[in-house]
């Protein structure tokens, strides 16, 4: 029999006990080797139930610490609705019995509902942020920076573990007989990047009518690898004349004993100096704001978070994504992944007093004439003042 919260009170308590515990990050080695050979359904199913309600519950609490005016915005409010609810109805299961058939049925059907609800979470949030900088300006846009990088980061850690159970156990077929979930123990790096330039092109061509050609280099041998070959795509085209010959875009893919390495160069321009560390920056974009324009294609870039999630994506399972560039030139991206499975582990938001106090206030006080805006951190040039308020 399913437990059931009957109150907000409730949820709450529920939410501050589970927020209490670490999550426990799992490494590529031992999702395979669980979907191959040590799992069950039943295994699986004791493991979420726990394993799932401190994820939600430790990005619950961060979420609690946000500036009020962007709690009150309707867009956040129903994705906190939405996390509350899908935190209810996993601790439903908490005193189930995981050998009942019906049990483990209607937990991976649950799994599916609460995926297919938080679908559309990066826009709602998006959305929300958006109506908060077009009231408020850049106020707390340090705090929403880490809030974001965190929120999305348990968002796809989450996601991860209901796609493997659904795909594993539930109705929903893997896309390749190879694949383990959502995993491909032999993916193939040159055929993801071909493909990512392929949609990026298509998109390109649609909007411009026009695409750089792709120039493949490997030594030593999904969606991230598409939003920066996108923004490639865009800066060239909109950097050379129309009918001239647009330079390729270069992909180097290199495995080294620890790294795997793929590195885009392109030669759209460049960025200045000052906005490199923009470019993480959500809400921030190189390309002009999307519009509700007649035309009826809409604009490559300008949504500002392409670039932040596929850093996320990168640095998720022990990554990065890293760019420099040469203003008046060209901009290169590094994307680096862990060779070992067993290294790449999940890296995963803590919800503790650190954490905690990255949500109170800061006063910058510069002591320099004339700190520089990138790509140092503002904080490491000034002296900072720290405001405590009470958390409620």
């Amino acid at each position: 029999m399913k437990f059931t919260v009957k109150s907000a009170q409730q949820v709450a308590r529920m939410v501050d006990v589970y927020s209490h515990y670490c999550p426990q990050p799992l490494s590529m080695q031992r999702f395979i080797d669980f979907g191959t050979k040590t799992g069950t359904e039943q295994s699986s199913f004791e493991f979420l139930r726990r394993e799932l309600p401190v994820r939600l519950a430790n990005i619950m609490m961060e979420m609690n610490q946000l500036p009020e005016p962007l709690l009150n915005v309707p867009s956040v409010t129903m994705v906190s609705n939405w996390y509350k609810k899908s935190f209810t109805e996993i601790i439903g299961f908490e005193n189930s019995d995981g050998k009942d058939l019906d049990t483990l049925s209607t937990f991976a059907d649950t799994l599916v509902v609460i995926r297919n609800r938080h679908a559309n979470v990066v826009e709602t949030m998006a959305q929300g942020v958006m109506e908060l900088k077009d009231r408020y300006g850049e106020e707390n846009m340090d705090t929403l920076q880490y809030f974001l990088n965190r929120f999305f980061t348990s968002r796809i850690s989450i996601r991860m573990l209901i796609n493997q159970h659904a795909l594993l156990y539930g109705s929903q077929l893997a896309n390749h007989p190879r694949h383990i979930g959502c995993i491909d123990p032999k993916c193939n790096v040159l055929e993801v990047v071909k493909d990512a330039y392929a949609n990026a092109r298509f998109l390109c061509e649609q909007y411009y009518l026009t695409a750089p050609e792709l120039e493949l280099i490997t030594h030593n041998t999904h969606d991230n690898e598409e939003d920066i070959s996108i923004n490639s795509l865009r800066a060239v085209v909109e950097n050379f004349p129309v009918d001239s010959t647009l330079p390729k875009l270069k992909v180097h893919i290199c495995k080294g004993k620890e790294d795997l390495t793929i590195k885009l160069c392109d030669q759209g321009g460049g960025i200045p100096y000052n906005n490199i560390n923009k470019l993480f920056e959500y809400m921030y974009s190189t390309a002009p704001s999307p519009s509700c324009a007649d035309s009826g294609s809409a604009p490559l870039a300008g949504y500002g978070y392409g670039l932040p999630l596929s850093r996320l994506y990168a640095q998720y399972f022990q990554g990065d994504l890293v760019v420099s560039s040469v203003d008046g030139f060209g901009t290169d991206a590094y994307i680096y992944l862990k060779v070992l499975s067993n290294e790449a582990n999940e890296c995963l938001p803590i919800y503790n007093k650190t954490s905690a106090r990255m949500y109170e206030t800061d006063v910058v006080v510069s002591d320099w004439t004339s700190p520089p805006k990138s790509p140092q951190n503002s904080r490491t040039f000034s002296t900072l003042t720290r405001t405590y308020q009470p958390r409620t």
